[in-house]
C-alpha cells in the first residue's frame, strides 16, 4: 500500500515515513504542499497524509484541488487546530478522517487501517485467493489456518497482486507501489529475490505466483 505524507515538520514527517515503513507501507513524504500536488499529478496513492498548516500551499488546500479534480483518495489531516469549526472545515472540503497534533503513532495507524477498510480502497474487507487471505487492515497474512510470517515488502507483494489477481501486474507498478524509491527495485533483479522468497512462504497454497515472461507476476488458484 503506497501513502503520501506530507508534513513541512522534518522531525515528525522523518518518524512518520520510518514507522509506516516498518508497518509494510510504500512511503513517499515531501515538505509542503506544492511537492504533495506534484505526487498526486505524478503517482497514485491509497491513502494521504496531509498537514493542514504547511509552506506555499497548505493542506486544506491541496485537499480543495484534489477533491475539485475528482480524486478521492481517503484523505487523513493533521493538524494542530483543535477547534471544532477548524475540524468542521476539514471534513467539509473532504477530509475522511482528522487527527489533532499532539496523537500517538498507534492511533494514526488505527485511523489509516479504519480508512483502508472504506469502499472503494478496498473491494472486500479480506483479500482473497484460494486458501490465501491478506487482511490490509491489520497487515496479516494466512495459508489456510496457518499465519504467514512476510516482511513488509512480502506483504506489499502479496496485497499488490491479490488486489490485481487475476490480472497480470507490470514489474514498473511492483516497484512503485512496494518500493519506497522505485528506482532501487526496476533494472535490478531486486523484484525477482523477493517474489522467489514470497513463492518459498507460500509453498503448500492452493494458491500460485505465476511469472508473465517481459510483464510481470500475477496470483491465480492453483
Amino acid at each position: 500500500m503506497r501513502v503520501l505524507v506530507a508534513e513541512d515538520d522534518a522531525g515528525l514527517r522523518s518518524v512518520l515515513e520510518r514507522g509506516l515503513r516498518e508497518h509494510g507501507y510504500a512511503v513517499d513524504g515531501v515538505v509542503d504542499g506544492d511537492a504533495a500536488l506534484s505526487y498526486l499529478r505524478s503517482y497514485t496513492y491509497e491513502v494521504v497524509v496531509l498537514d493542514w498548516r504547511m509552506p506555499s500551499t497548505t493542506g486544506i488546500e491541496v485537499l480543495r484541488s484534489m477533491r475539485a479534480r475528482g480524486d478521492r483518495t481517503p484523505v487523513l489531516m493533521l493538524t494542530a487546530r483543535d477547534t471544532t469549526g477548524d475540524r468542521v472545515e476539514g471534513l467539509n472540503e473532504g477530509a475522511d478522517d482528522y487527527l489533532v497534533k499532539p496523537f500517538s503513532f498507534a492511533e494514526l495507524l488505527a485511523r489509516l487501517s479504519a480508512l483502508q477498510r472504506r469502499p472503494p480502497l478496498t473491494l472486500a474487507p479480506v483479500l482473497a485467493c484460494g486458501d490465501l487471505t491478506f487482511d490490509p487492515a491489520t497487515r496479516l497474512a494466512s495459508r489456510g489456518d496457518e499465519p504467514l510470517n512476510l516482511t513488509a515488502i512480502e506483504s506489499g507483494l502479496l496485497e499488490l497482486l491479490l488486489r490485481r489477481s487475476p490480472a497480470p501486474v507490470n514489474r514498473q507498478t511492483i516497484a512503485l507501489q512496494v518500493w519506497p524509491d522505485e528506482a532501487d527495485a526496476v533494472g535490478s533483479n531486486t523484484i525477482d529475490v523477493h517474489m522467489g522468497r514470497l513463492r518459498a512462504k507460500l509453498a503448500g497454497s492452493t494458491a500460485a505466483i505465476e511469472t508473465v515472461r517481459g510483464f510481470g507476476y500475477r496470483i491465480v488458484p492453483g
